[in-house]
C-alpha cells in the first residue's frame, strides 16, 4: 500500500517509535486503533498518515458522522476519527468496513479514553481492529526531538537484548548528565509542551490537570464526580510514583483532614477513571507458572502516564530534584525509594520509554515483587515463550554490588530463562561487570 506523504503537519515532526510498527500495519490490515492519553501525539502521527481526517471531538463533526457512521468510513484512505469514543458506533463502522472491503489501510482510530461506561456496547474488533498504546515521549525519542538521533551517538538496543544467544558487549557513553535527566522529567514527555517556557509549561500542565479533574473524569465515569476529590486521588498517585501502595493507603492520602472519607467503591471508581483516560498507568506485577517463584505479589507499581505531570502535580522543579527536596505528602508514602523523590521520577521515566521499546518487540513489561517485599525488580520483558530480561533502576553514577543483588537473586532462580540483567542508570557509561550484569545509562537506550 502507498502511504500518503507525511507533510500534512504544521509544527515539527518528532519521530516516534511506534511510526515504523503503524506503517507495517497500515500496509497489511485494515484497521488500527491508537490509544493513549491526551497529549501524547496520537494526533499528529496518525495524521501523518491520513488521507482524510475526522476530528470527533467537535461536535459538528461528531454529529455528522453520529447521524451515518457507515458512511464515514469511505475513501480516500486511510480515514482518521480522531477521538472516536465521542461517536463510539464508529468502531463498528469500521470494523464492518473491513469486514466488507478487506484491503490494507482503511482507517486509524485515536482514542484518549475508553467510550464512556454509559455508551452501547463495541464489538472487540477482534481480528478486525489491532490497537496499539501511545505514551509519551521515550528518552530516545526526547533526543531525537532535540538533535541527537540514534545514529549520531551511543546506543544500547533493548531488542537486542532480548535475543537468546550470547549477551551483548556493552559499551559507549551518555550524551545526558544528570541535570539533563531532572530537566528531561519536569519538561515532561508531551511534544507540544515540553519545549515551552518554565512559565508557560507550568500553565498548560495545570490546563491540563484541571480540563481532566473538571470534565475529563466525568465523562469517563458516566457519572457525576467530584474535582477536589480527583485532584487529591492525582496527588496521591504522584506521591507514591514507583512504589507497590496500596488502595487503601492511598485512600488514606487522598482523603487526609476529611471529616468523612469516601466509600471504596468511590475510590475505585476515580481510578479506574484516571484508568480509563490513560493517565494512570500501573505496571502490573509478574506472575509465572511453575514453582521457582511462587511468592510473588500481584499489586502493580504506581505510574502516572508521565512524571513530568506527577512532578508538575507535586510542585516540584529541576532545581529541587537536584536538591533532593521531597514533600510532606512524598513523606507519607510507605515505601523505601532509592534517591528519594528524584529517584522514584527517574524510575518512571524509564518506566515510560521501556514499556515503548518493549511494545515495538513485542513483549511484555511487568515487575518483579515478593510477597514480603524481599526482593523487588524494577522491570521485566517478557517475551512469548516466558524468557525475559530484568532491569534494575538506579539514580547513581556508579553503581556497586548492592544494586545488582536482587537481580543475582533473579538470576538463580530463572537460570537460562533469564537471557540478560542490567541495571539502568544515571551515570556516564555503559557497561559489563565482572558478574555479567550490564550496567546501561538510561539515555543511552534505543528500542
Amino acid at each position: 500500500m502507498s502511504l500518503p506523504p507525511h507533510s500534512n503537519v504544521g509544527r515539527p515532526y518528532t519521530p516516534r517509535v511506534i511510526d515504523d510498527e503503524l506503517d507495517r500495519l497500515l500496509a497489511g490490515l485494515g484497521a488500527v486503533s491508537l490509544e493513549g492519553a491526551k497529549a501524547v501525539g496520537k494526533t499528529a502521527t496518525a495524521m501523518r498518515r491520513a488521507a482524510r481526517t475526522m476530528r470527533l471531538d467537535r461536535p459538528a463533526v461528531a454529529q455528522v458522522v453520529s447521524a451515518d457512521p457507515d458512511e464515514a468510513v469511505r475513501p480516500p484512505y486511510p480515514v482518521f476519527f480522531d477521538e472516536w469514543q465521542h461517536v463510539p458506533a464508529i468502531w463498528d463502522a469500521v470494523r464492518r468496513r473491513v469486514d466488507d472491503d478487506p484491503i490494507p489501510g482503511l482507517a486509524i482510530l485515536a482514542g484518549s479514553a475508553a467510550p464512556p461506561v454509559s455508551a452501547p456496547p463495541t464489538h472487540t474488533g477482534a481480528g478486525r481492529i489491532v490497537t496499539r498504546r501511545m505514551r509519551p515521549l521515550t528518552v530516545s525519542e526526547r533526543l531525537e526531538a532535540d538533535g541527537f538521533p540514534a545514529n549520531s551517538r551511543d546506543t544500547v538496543c533493548v531488542s537486542t537484548l532480548l535475543k537468546p544467544g550470547a549477551r551483548p558487549s556493552l559499551h559507549g557513553d551518555s550524551p545526558w548528565t544528570l541535570a539533563a535527566y531532572a530537566r528531561a522529567i519536569v519538561a515532561s514527555g508531551f511534544p507540544a509542551i515540553r519545549t515551552l517556557s518554565p512559565a508557560l509549561r507550568d500553565a498548560q500542565l495545570s490546563g491540563y490537570v484541571h480540563h481532566l479533574t473538571t470534565r475529563d473524569v466525568q465523562e469517563a465515569n458516566g457519572a457525576a464526580a467530584n474535582p477536589a476529590a480527583v485532584r487529591r486521588w492525582l496527588l496521591a498517585f504522584a506521591a507514591a510514583t514507583s512504589t507497590t501502595t496500596s488502595l487503601e493507603k492511598l485512600r488514606n492520602l487522598a482523603t487526609a483532614g476529611d471529616d468523612i472519607r469516601p466509600a471504596k467503591t468511590t475510590a475505585l471508581r476515580y481510578r479506574d477513571a484516571l484508568e480509563r483516560l490513560f493517565v494512570y498507568d500501573p505496571v502490573p506485577g509478574w506472575k509465572p507458572g511453575g514453582t521457582a517463584l511462587s511468592r510473588l505479589g500481584e499489586a502493580p507499581k504506581i505510574h502516572l502516564v508521565d512524571p513530568g505531570l506527577s512532578a508538575h502535580l507535586l510542585g516540584v522543579d529541576e532545581e529541587a530534584l537536584m536538591d533532593g527536596v521531597s514533600t510532606s505528602l512524598v513523606d507519607a508514602v510507605p515505601a523505601v525509594r532509592d534517591g528519594g523523590l528524584f529517584g522514584a521520577l527517574f524510575e518512571s521515566l524509564v518506566a515510560q520509554s521501556m514499556r515503548t521499546y518493549a511494545q515495538a518487540s513485542d513483549v511484555e513489561h511487568l515487575h518483579v515483587r515478593t510477597h514480603g517485599g524481599e526482593h523487588e525488580i524494577d522491570g521485566l520483558l517478557v517475551r512469548r515463550d516466558q524468557r525475559c530480561v530484568a532491569y534494575e533502576v538506579k539514580l547513581a553514577g556508579t553503581i556497586n554490588d548492592r544494586d545488582v543483588r536482587h537481580l543475582h537473586w533473579l538470576r538463580e532462580r530463572l537460570g537460562d530463562q533469564l537471557l540478560d540483567a542490567i541495571v539502568v542508570h544515571s551515570g556516564p557509561a555503559a557497561y559489563r561487570r565482572d558478574d555479567g550484569i550490564g550496567v546501561v545509562p538510561a539515555a543511552m537506550l534505543v528500542p
